[in-house]
């Protein structure tokens, strides 16, 4: 592992999260610890930090650079801060407080070291608060942030336009989407950046500053059609329509699912449809799906499927799986998530292995899911959907889709999978 600049400081942020999950020294956890972790601090803060990911910051695997301001702004939030320059400043003030304490009865030596100290941190805070107070005034309405796709389909380059206004700081980042460990650090001056993106959805680019959001817009990367994937990391492996259409369901070739079948290691595979529907709200809709998935060897014996409804201003991630494995998913209805472990999702679990009907129902944030006509569960969420602009199957080894129909609230149809 890296030892990078900050790394005492985040060793520190760290000890604080274990010392409030109570859950033992994490040099004793194991891989699910880490999926447990990951929905705890998403429950809490709604913001995801990937398994992986945090794995990187507990030193479980190695890392080539130090974790990223928004990661480390998550984190410091969880362990009860504003960000993470809430939490150095706190810290590193205590931290001198205690060397204070702790130095020699000798009265001179106390003396000589209590005025360095004082001139250390009235430098230091004056030296924030001249930089505070410069954030504070500068204007960001004046400030420019715009990005334009370079190419149509997946994956696409995204170019990020910028014109800072001279702001002067050394915490400037874009971050790509939802997920906060994907940003691009930019420097004052830098007018223009790129960024990678793999799959394709409506996605919220933000440009922050010292942790805050300052400015915002919307990025929409379509699939120009019914698009399969091997969700690799970081490279999925792409499916074009004309090889996953088969007698109109939708299904991997045979070689694709040899390939998975192959695989000693856990692989997702998926079907996007991201497409511009207008004004179709995500608040009030109903959808009929059937689908199956078709692997249940080795680690897919729980053959876990998501269902994903993709909306402008967030997202429904609604989990199906085997009755003995609910206890391992958690369903997400936008800005509401419920892990399994905490709640009974025992309505989603079902025989996967052969086709089954679902139907999700919304009228104004109300979420009702039923399998085979049967009810399995109802729910709420707060903050709206905004429009929908897509659909994703998400299977735990390989999955078949035969059919998708969505209901808008005037009862207009649309016909994805017939």
């Amino acid at each position: 592992m890296k030892i990078y600049k900050e790394h005492k400081l985040v060793q520190k942020c760290l000890l604080q999260i274990e010392g409030k999950l109570g859950w033992g020294p994490a040099g004793e956890w194991h891989s699910e610890v880490f999926v447990e972790l990951s929905e705890t601090i998403q429950k809490e803060t709604q913001i995801l930090l990937s398994p992986t990911t945090l794995k990187r910051v507990w030193g479980k695997v190695n890392y080539k650079s130090a974790p990223s301001i928004s990661t480390l702004n998550v984190l410091a939030q969880f362990a009860g801060y504003a960000n993470w320059r809430d939490f150095k400043n706190k810290t590193e003030t205590r931290q001198g407080r205690t060397k204070i304490a702790t130095q020699s009865s000798n009265q001179r030596r106390l003396f000589l070291y209590a005025v360095g100290i004082a001139v250390l941190f009235i430098s230091m805070y004056a030296a924030i608060g001249v930089k505070t107070d410069t954030l504070l005034k500068f204007d960001f309405s004046v400030v420019e942030f715009s990005s334009r796709p370079i190419a149509k389909g997946l994956p696409n380059s995204v170019v990020f336009d910028l014109d800072l206004k001279g702001l002067e700081s050394d915490s400037i980042y874009i971050q790509q989407f939802w997920d906060p460990t994907k940003t691009i650090k930019l420097k004052p001056n830098q007018s223009r950046a790129t960024g990678q993106y793999y799959f394709p959805g409506y996605f919220r680019a933000k440009l922050l500053v010292e942790g805050d959001i300052k400015k915002e817009h919307d990025l929409f990367i379509k699939s120009e059609g019914w698009l399969g994937t091997i969700d690799y990391e970081p490279i999925p492996k792409y499916f074009d329509e004309s090889h996953i259409r088969q007698e109109q369901n939708l299904m991997l070739p045979g070689a694709a699912i040899i390939e998975i079948a192959s695989s000693e290691k856990p692989l997702i595979s998926s079907f996007h449809y991201v497409y511009n529907f207008g004004e179709l709200s995500g608040d009030n809709f109903v959808l009929h799906t059937t689908f199956r998935n078709t692997y249940n060897d080795k680690w897919s014996v729980c053959q876990t499927t998501v269902l994903v409804v993709l909306g402008t201003k967030g997202a429904l991630m609604i989990p199906f799986t085997i009755p003995g494995c609910v206890s391992e998913i958690g369903i997400m209805m936008n800005d509401v998530y419920l892990s399994g472990k905490e709640n009974d999702l025992s309505g989603f679990g079902t025989d996967l292995s052969n086709f089954t009907n679902i139907e999700v129902d919304v009228k104004n944030k109300n979420v009702k899911i039923s399998i085979e006509d049967e009810t399995v569960f109802t729910g709420h969420y707060n903050a709206s959907l905004g429009n929908i602009v897509g659909f994703r199957y998400r299977f735990l080894g390989a999955g078949e889709v035969a059919s998708l129909q969505l209901l808008d609230a005037s009862q207009k149809e649309y016909a994805l999978i017939d």
